[in-house]
């Protein structure tokens, strides 16, 4: 299975640290933050990865090259200086992905999960997974009903709504009819979830949304209290 990660935005929520830097490319607790992702992946067992590169892309092929450092094949699926957003970005990557169900994940999160998890069949055409609601996006994106499927938020159960952590499952079909441009794919899981076609699991694990420098600053203290830690600091 090959996994995707999307590399390709801006970052204007993470001004000016992104005024020279691309967001996937600044560091954490001793690594960049799109390292994280390849650590785990590759101790997942996957080995080719794709990562779509728009804004100071070639600073982020600069770095991280074939990938054979981190025991990984890394192909780029180049976009230009503008950004396609996460469902054209995907829909461009296609021909790198293949036929099969592929993984996504977001460049600007950071979590523990164990991606291995995700190396299963996938009866839709999505499968995804959510985390409690943080504090700055309390009103959450889906539901998860007990036989795992995933539905919209209706205004009268918000409190049972989880956030889409950026980490998804997808089949190829879920990309159908759709035309080349930037087009955001969170219309394309709610159509697909009235519709019946989308799973998920709700992850009580460690995940942050790395968008803003306050939530950087947070990740790395937090990283750095768990190094802290494990090296018996007092």
């Amino acid at each position: 299975m090959k996994a995707m990660i999307l590399a390709a935005g801006r970052g204007e929520r993470l001004r000016p640290l992104t005024d020279h830097t691309p967001k996937p490319l600044l560091e954490a607790g001793g690594r960049r933050l799109i390292e994280h992702h390849l650590a785990r992946l590759s101790a997942a067992g996957f080995r080719d990865i794709v990562i779509n590169l728009a804004y100071r892309g070639s600073q982020i092929e600069a770095f991280l090259g074939d990938g054979s450092r981190y025991g990984l094949r890394i192909q780029y699926s180049r976009e230009g200086e503008s950004p396609l957003e996460t469902g054209g970005g995907i829909l461009h990557a296609l021909p790198l992905l293949g036929d099969d169900p592929f993984l996504v994940i977001n460049g600007d999160i950071w979590t523990d999960y164990p991606f291995q998890r995700l190396r299963m069949a996938l009866a839709g055409l999505a499968h995804l997974v959510l985390v409690p609601n943080p504090p700055h996006h309390a009103r959450g994106d889906f539901a998860l009903a007990d036989d795992g499927r995933v539905a919209g938020c209706a205004p009268d159960n918000i409190r049972e709504c989880l956030t889409f952590s950026g980490i998804g499952l997808y089949d190829p079909r879920l990309f159908d009819n759709c035309s080349a441009g930037p087009f955001p794919l969170a219309p394309l899981l709610r159509r697909a979830a009235a519709s019946g076609e989308v799973s998920g699991e709700r992850y009580d694990g460690a995940w942050l949304d790395v968008g803003t420098p306050r939530r950087l600053e947070r990740l790395r203290a937090m990283l750095e209290n768990t190094a802290s830690e494990q090296r018996g600091d007092a």
